[in-house]
């Protein structure tokens, strides 16, 4: 039987804080076979890597990411909310990640959650798309989205790139969807992959990647139905 591939949810969110450098490198130390992580745009048109659309959980400042420059985000501390020990922690671009992972050592794949369901960031496939090109890490990219039309348009654009359709809870028609998106694979929850959804998709060609697993006994649940990728915030517990 094989084992899912570990992904570090928003890097190793368990014990550093979420989607910073620091918390990609000990995602890199662990072992784990990718990153994933959400990006945004500023209100300067550059692409940041955060998950809510606002910095107020995450960072010590408030307001909507798309009301900041990058200058502006980059003054913010992204760490100290964690745990005081990462005070001065920063939000970081797509770009420092992308030119990150060609280090030598660095073999991980990058799975890039494009936040754009609840705010629609006007070009913001374009330039994810571009900064991929730019370091030529095609090859090791998954690109994921709640939002299908946004899939639709990364596809329209790039016929090679692998993308993943992002859902929430158990939707019927979501097969259907990856379908006419032409979506590689099914980004799920775990009650979705142990379902006859899940099973159908499996079926149908569709890989499950599933968010976010934390508990061991639902880990072992995913290994037996053959799930392609776990996302974890607890990376070392499964590797």
């Amino acid at each position: 039987m094989n084992k899912p591939a570990i992904f570090a949810h928003r890097g190793a969110s368990g014990q550093f804080p979420e989607n910073t450098m620091r918390a990609f490198e000990e995602a890199l130390q662990s072992g784990v076979n990718g990153i994933e992580l959400d990006v945004q745009l500023t209100k300067d048109g550059e692409v940041i890597i955060i998950h809510d659309e606002k910095i107020d959980r995450t960072t010590n400042g408030q307001g909507f990411v798309k009301n900041f420059t990058l200058a502006e985000l980059e003054t913010f501390d992204a760490g100290g909310w964690f745990s005081s020990k990462f005070e001065g922690e920063r939000l970081v671009t797509l770009d420092k990640v992308l030119a990150w992972m060609q280090k030598e050592g660095n073999h991980l794949r990058l799975n890039i959650e494009l936040k754009n369901d609840q705010i629609q960031y006007v070009g913001l496939e374009d330039k994810v798309l571009a900064l991929i090109n730019k370091y030529d890490l095609q090859e090791r990219i998954i690109i994921s989205s709640f939002n299908p039309f946004s899939l639709q348009r990364v596809r329209m654009q790039n016929a090679n790139i692998e993308i993943g359709y992002l859902i929430f809870g158990m939707p019927d028609n979501a097969l259907w969807i990856a379908k006419e998106i032409g979506a590689n694979a099914i980004h799920c929850e775990a009650p979705y992959a142990l379902s006859a959804y899940g099973e159908a998709a499996k079926k149908a060609g569709y890989p499950l990647r599933i968010y976010t697993v934390n508990a061991e006994d639902e880990y072992k649940q995913l290994v037996k139905v053959g799930v392609e990728v776990v996302m974890t915030d607890f990376p070392e517990r499964f590797n």
